[in-house]
């Protein structure tokens, strides 16, 4: 069941809409599913005082398409001073209500968090941040969300209460902003970033963007420059390793905002789409389709002065531009693990096995990956103490002879023993 609601709405001072209401009926068993103790609890609440409560965002999204979300956050009428009262009277918890000041509160029932926001409307916003006041109208709520697809409520009763187009789209898989694409931008320019992702999350054809999108994002891209590195990296690393990311990241280069975001200005575009059709299938970690774009590890160096990336991001970007080349499975034996087992015996670094793991994915050895992640790193069976038992002293000398019989072990496969081993020191 569903039906349009039209009526007359003027937008700024230069233009004239239809504003456009969709409803229509949700019964999916993964909407049913959200239904818990805690859920339950809180819509009772809500309707006891008369407060319209609604499902927001991306969890509608998800749910119209067929999913159970993970995350699930509420919209409603009630400001925050209502919702505290209704609370406390209520006796619910009340936990983490460091958004207060942007409408969010945050109620524990039944050992579940429900992190619920009041309608809000942009007051002024600087590409970066938005002061915002609070509203009961749910169509000025969905108006400054980003995208169609991501602007939708869904009553506790089923009903989806759709301003923009959002179900139509997400039926179309097309990727749209609501309204004005510059001005949503303008608004806050990480939106270029998660135009990216969700097209990734989305669009079925690799190449389907409405041009008057593109223009808006080349012609806003500097913005990024000011959003902080830390927000970049998030968004960055949830597209690279969604779909269509290889196109996504050579249009990004295409539209110059790679220097914006931290990437290499004149990043290797062609070792990316390579690496990414090798690894696309094995879960990839983002830095491992990243690392494709440097060239050099000082660029490395310039990504993580920007991003603020981990550590162990670092580390693995670091080491797949300096082993890419340098590390690779033998010509003699092309089916032999032994290049890449010796290196993780011989590596001082805890994670090493996770990251040759990703130099195989980055070199599309698909084979020689599925053993790895089959192999356990064997024990040396020979300590120090084992020498000095058997009358080497010298600490030089136990160092040398430690490699050397490290080196018989590897040639034999890890097969040899203890007492195989110091048969070569008796001898």
């Amino acid at each position: 069941m569903w039906s349009r609601i039209l009526s007359p709405r003027v937008i700024g001072r230069t233009g004239f809409c239809w504003r456009s209401l969709f409803t229509m009926q949700l019964k999916t068993s993964e909407f049913q599913s959200l239904f818990t103790d805690g859920l339950s609890g809180l819509a009772e609440v809500f309707e006891k005082q008369q407060h319209e409560l609604r499902i927001a965002g991306g969890a509608v999204r998800d749910l119209l398409s067929g999913k159970r979300p993970e995350d699930v956050d509420f919209a409603t009428t009630a400001t925050p001073e209502e919702m505290k009262r209704m609370f406390q009277t209520a006796g619910i918890r009340m936990i983490n209500n460091k958004g207060e000041k942007h409408g969010t509160i945050t109620a524990r029932l039944h050992n579940e968090n429900f992190e619920v926001t009041t309608l809000r409307v942009d007051v002024q916003t600087d590409g970066r941040h938005a002061e915002v006041e609070f509203t009961t109208d749910w169509q000025k709520d969905a108006e400054r969300r980003d995208l169609t697809i991501n602007s939708m409520f869904l009553g506790l009763d089923g009903t989806l209460y759709d301003y923009f187009k959002g179900y139509e789209d997400l039926q179309n898989r097309k990727v749209r902003f609501v309204g004005s694409a510059e001005q949503r931008i303008q608004e806050d320019y990480l939106r270029i970033l998660r135009y990216f992702r969700f097209y990734g999350r989305v669009a079925l054809a690799p190449d389907d963007h409405e041009p008057e999108t593109l223009v808006a994002i080349r012609e806003n891209g500097r913005g990024l420059a000011a959003i902080s590195g830390e927000r970049i990296c998030v968004e960055l690393k949830k597209m690279v390793v969604g779909n269509h990311a290889d196109h996504l990241l050579e249009l990004m280069y295409s539209l110059e905002l790679a220097q914006y975001i931290g990437l290499p200005p004149d990043g290797d575009v062609e070792e990316m789409k390579r690496v990414w059709q090798n690894a696309k299938d094995h879960s990839p970690k983002p830095m491992t389709i990243l690392a494709a774009l440097f060239r050099r590890p000082e660029e490395v160096e310039k990504m993580d002065l920007r991003l603020k990336v981990s550590r162990e991001e670092k580390t693995l970007a670091l080491f797949l531009v300096k082993y890419r080349r340098e590390l690779r499975k033998s010509e003699d034996d092309p089916d032999s693990l032994k290049p890449f087992t010796d290196f993780i015996i011989d590596s001082r670094e805890l994670d090493s096995q996770s990251k040759v793991c990703e130099l195989l994915k980055y070199q599309g050895e698909e084979k020689l990956l599925a053993e790895l992640c089959r192999w356990s790193i064997p024990r040396f069976p020979v300590s120090g103490h084992d020498l000095r038992r058997m009358g080497v002293t010298s600490g030089k000398e136990i160092g040398a002879t430690l490699q050397e019989l490290r080196d018989i072990w590897k040639k034999s496969r890890y097969q040899m023993d203890k007492d195989e081993l110091l048969s070569y020191v008796k001898s």
